[in-house]
């Protein structure tokens, strides 16, 4: 029997008192959508929960990806006495409260209790350190959902003590599934109206839900209730690709620029400006932009390479870096990423050496050995007569005054003489400075007294 969209349950229950995306989470394995490398017959987690022995772990993925569902379902399967825990309005103190509790379980009525803490990585060291012992005991077994790094954002004893289970971004088929499955379904979706999504605004919901699958139903969300609202007089309603276009408006790229994904996105522009890829660099600047990177912080990046990746190889390359730099400043957003741009296709195709970054390197290496050794009297200069006295200056060789500008002269301290800091590649303009060196060195070997 088709449903009046006029009818005043179907409005309440259009309208709803829980997000489309709360009310269609899973609650067994047999409808979860997935990380079928976790949850398949036979997996980790399957078998923690068919077995009812769950263990301590940190569930690591992108927002929308099941962590929460996961751990919710643990709740529902396992006979342990579970507790939702939240990272961001939780703290030390109601970190005892929950020990205490579980202690009461396990003495009272042998329970063991699960922890799950959402959110984990808010947690500070102090706040971590207070479940380690716990943990270790076997009081409690720890479930933490994070969507940054364990490594970097988890302390590594609380590390040490789970094991840590990796969920991938959902797939485009995942996706998919997800939302013809709030299409479908009569009591928590959407099943009760007369409604169709052409196979183009589908793919287009699916496409810029980016493997998040909240993101994908709080969409859906948004354009079935605005397709209701302008289309009230029709029935069946059908939703084309200028309504979806119309409710999401703009593509919202997934990005944190404090978390892992900022540091994963710079790395791969980094290593595709320095393999001479002109086509993946633009593609990752691009992802960056788009997504909402600070554009300066791209150009120092940029301006970095140029000395790094690049140096005197192509001694014009920290120029264009420096310009497009000064050039976003001048014209900002947009204009200025074509600048941006322009800088990072040079870069790439700019012929490499990383003779000036290993130089330097040799050199504060040497320093932090050798300590603050003096200048060797013959290069420091002497603006008092006490200073000619003392010899500060004494048997300096001016190079303008010998020819070809050179002298027999050591310029290091007496415990570095003779070391080779840059060694010149023969790679652009830097085999010229090669050339140029090895002539030097020749014609002072020729002077060299017998």
């Amino acid at each position: 029997m088709s449903v009046d969209l006029f009818d005043h349950r179907a409005e309440k229950k259009l309208e709803g008192t829980r997000p489309l995306a709360e009310r269609m989470r899973p609650k067994s394995l047999a409808h979860y959508v997935g990380q079928t490398h976790l949850v398949h017959e036979g997996a980790v987690i399957w078998h923690a929960l068919t077995s009812d022995q769950l263990f301590s772990m940190i569930l690591w993925g992108p927002p929308g990806c099941g962590k929460t569902t996961l751990a919710r379902m643990m709740a529902t399967e396992t006979k342990a006495y579970f507790v939702h825990f939240s990272a961001v309005l939780s703290g030390v103190k109601e970190i005892r409260s929950v020990i205490e509790a579980a202690q009461d379980k396990r003495r009272f009525h042998q329970k063991k209790t699960v922890l799950f803490v959402d959110e984990i990585h808010r947690f500070n060291k102090a706040q971590q350190d207070a479940f380690l012992h716990h943990v270790e005991s076997g009081l409690i077994t720890l479930i933490g959902a994070t969507t940054e790094n364990p490594s970097f954002e988890i302390i590594a004893p609380l590390i040490s003590r789970c094991r840590v289970l990796v969920l991938n971004p959902l797939s485009e088929d995942d996706i998919h599934c997800i939302i013809q499955k709030a299409l479908d379904d009569s009591h928590n979706g959407f099943g009760f109206l007369q409604i169709t999504i052409e196979s183009d605004a589908l793919a287009y919901l699916v496409r810029i839900a980016d493997g998040d699958a909240r993101s994908a139903l709080n969409g859906l969300e948004l354009i079935v209730q605005l397709a209701v609202a302008k289309h009230k007089d029709q029935a069946p309603i059908v939703i084309d690709i200028n309504h979806a276009r119309d409710a999401l408006q703009h593509l919202s790229l997934s990005y944190d620029k404090t978390g892992e994904n900022h540091y994963n996105l710079i790395s791969a522009f980094h290593k595709s400006l320095r393999g001479g890829d002109p086509d993946a660099s633009l593609y990752w600047l691009t992802r960056m932009l788009t997504a909402g990177e600070d554009p300066l912080y791209v150009a120092r990046r940029m301006v970095r390479f140029a000395s790094e990746d690049i140096g005197c190889a192509d001694p014009h390359a920290l120029n264009i870096a420096l310009n497009a730099m000064n050039a976003f400043q001048f014209l900002g957003h947009p204009e200025g990423d074509l600048c941006l741009a322009q800088a990072a296709i040079y870069l790439a195709c700019a012929p490499k050496s990383n003779r000036i970054y290993d130089a330097f390197k040799r050199v504060k290496n040497d320093i932090k050995q050798t300590g603050a050794l003096p200048v060797p009297m013959h290069i420091r200069n002497a603006p008092t007569p006490l200073m000619t006295s003392l010899g500060y200056g004494k048997g300096y060789q001016y190079p303008h005054d010998n020819q070809h500008a050179l002298v027999h002269q050591d310029y290091l301290p007496e415990k570095l003489k003779g070391q080779k800091y840059y060694q010149p590649s023969d790679r652009g303009y830097e085999s010229v400075i090669k050339k140029r060196l090895e002539l030097w060195r020749d014609i002072l070997d020729q002077r060299k007294p017998s």
